[in-house]
Order: structure tokens, then C-alpha cells, then sequence
């Protein structure tokens, strides 16, 4: 029986530096056209081609995660999939005391699912995790259902909309929902202008031309209303309310500068039980915010 290995760079992966080109133009041939060699003689593609970019997700969703179709509108964001595995399996090691107390399938919460649904697609391959994922955005719930149904998901993940964006928890979860888990991967910036800046600066380390990105993102995907520090904190303020609902509580945390924040946030509402997990990616740094009651 073939073993593949992971491609999160998660510790205890088997995570080998590059990627398996060969393997990965078999399960989807259209990436063949994007991989190149680079000056150090290893197989690669060009990271600032939002074409490019695309085609290694889809090969890496076919290869890793048997998904056999897999499409966003355009414009919305295309995640890289190592870091998005990585949340998974970190989330799964380090709540593993609480996890394996669990009975029948874990069930998990995904906060902006998005037009992607790719922590429900790799939590559910990985884990067997069956999932409901929450957005603002109707036609990323759509994208998103098309994405479960051609792949038939439909007994794994369930969506459903958030009609109010200032809620989180509200009109989302049912009176006699529980679920071992939430994830989230907030908003990071505060602004459209912030957003946009972002975005210039991504460019310039990147080469690209003004306004174009690599792994897109639309508003909603990029920004709100005080950023992921104000977004965190209603998550926190919520989750008093749904204690009942919900085993353990996590979030992504980009800015390490918000921790302290939100530390000061969850004390004040007599949360005690918390965990942090740090992640990267490369050069990139985050972690993971868990809470429970």
C-alpha cells in the first residue's frame, strides 16, 4: 500500500523539502506546464503566478486529500495548503488528551469557510472530523457547496450562512449543537487601505505587478472592522454564551503583538484553560489561540 507523505510542516510530518512534481502532474496534468527547474537544479514553480499557484492546489488536494475537483471564483482566496494542514494536525496533537475522551465522530465548527472549504477538506480526509463551515459571503457558500458535492462530501460538511457579520457564534449555532472544536482563520486587517497596503508589500517582495495577487483574497477574506484583534475579541466575548456548545474554542493569531490583547480579554471573562500554539511556514510565523470552559 502506498504511503504519502504530509505536506504540513508540522513537526512530526514526514515533510521533505519541495515538492513531489512528478507524483503531483500525474494526479493533475495541467500543472506540468507551470514546473520549472531553478538555478539550484530543483523542480519548482513560479510562486508570484496566481495560475501557477492554483494548479499545485489542485494537485496537492488530488494527491494528498482525494479531491478531485476543486475550484474558486475569482478573485477569493486560494490558501496555501501546507500551512492550512498545518492548523489541523497541530489542533489535533496538542488537544489530544481532550480528544481521545471523545465518543462517535468529532464534530468541528469552521469560521469563514470560504469559497475554498479546505480545513474542512483536509480535517475530514486527516481525521475523519465531520464539519460545519459558517460565512458572510453567500457566493463563497456556494462555491463551497459545489466543491462538497462534486466530491461527495455532503455527509461530512454542512454549511451555513451568517446573515449578520458583527456576529460569530449567534444565529450559527443551533440550541442543541456541540462541537468538540472551532477553527478560524480571522480577517487579518483593519481596513480596506490596510488590506490594500498589505497587498502592495506582498507584491514588491514578490515581484508582481500592482494588484495582482498570488493567493487572492477578496474584502471579506482580507479585513474588518479592527482587524483580527477586534474580530478575536467578539469570538471571545461569544464564546461565554455558547460554553455549553462548544469543547474547545481556537483561532488563528497572525500578529504576535495581538496576544497579550487578547490574553488581557479572555482573563476578563474568567477563561482559564488556554493554550498557544506557535506555527511556521518558511519565514512565516503565527499560532494558534485555544480556549475552553
Amino acid at each position: 500500500m502506498e504511503t504519502k507523505t504530509k505536506i504540513g510542516l508540522h513537526p512530526r510530518n514526514k515533510h521533505k523539502s519541495g515538492y513531489d512534481f512528478p507524483n503531483l502532474i500525474k494526479a493533475y496534468p495541467d500543472l506540468n506546464k507551470y514546473v520549472k527547474t531553478s538555478k539550484f537544479g530543483v523542480d519548482t514553480i513560479d510562486f508570484s503566478n496566481p495560475s501557477a499557484v492554483f494548479a499545485l492546489n489542485c494537485a496537492l488536494l488530488f494527491y494528498f486529500y482525494n479531491i478531485k475537483f476543486w475550484a474558486i471564483p475569482k478573485d477569493y482566496l486560494c490558501p496555501p495548503i501546507p500551512g492550512r494542514a498545518d492548523y489541523i494536525h497541530h489542533l489535533n496533537d496538542r488537544l489530544s488528551d481532550y480528544l481521545k475522551k471523545q465518543t462517535g465522530s468529532i464534530r468541528v465548527l469552521d469560521i469563514g469557510v470560504g469559497a475554498n472549504c479546505i480545513y474542512p477538506i483536509i480535517g475530514h480526509h486527516e481525521y475523519g472530523w465531520n464539519f460545519v463551515g459558517s460565512d458572510i459571503d453567500l457566493v463563497a457558500l456556494e462555491n463551497a457547496q459545489n466543491i462538497i458535492e462534486r466530491n461527495d462530501l455532503n455527509s461530512a460538511i454542512e454549511l451555513r450562512l451568517q446573515k449578520d457579520r458583527k456576529k460569530i457564534f449567534a444565529d450559527i449555532l443551533d440550541p442543541d449543537d456541540f462541537f468538540h472544536l472551532v477553527t478560524c482563520n480571522p480577517p487579518f486587517h483593519e481596513s480596506l487601505e490596510m488590506a490594500k497596503k498589505g497587498t502592495e508589500k506582498k507584491n514588491n517582495n514578490l515581484g508582481l505587478k500592482k494588484n495582482n495577487q498570488n493567493f487572492g483574497g477578496t474584502n471579506n477574506e482580507l479585513w474588518c472592522e479592527g482587524g483580527e484583534l477586534a474580530f478575536i475579541k467578539q469570538m471571545i466575548f461569544e464564546s461565554v454564551d455558547y460554553r455549553d456548545n462548544v469543547g474547545w474554542f481556537s483561532t488563528l493569531v497572525s500578529k504576535s503583538a495581538t496576544l497579550p490583547f487578547l490574553y488581557s480579554e479572555l482573563k476578563k471573562e474568567g477563561i482559564t484553560k488556554i493554550r498557544t500554539i506557535d506555527m511556521a511556514q518558511g519565514q512565516k510565523k503565527t499560532r494558534i489561540l485555544a480556549w475552553s470552559f
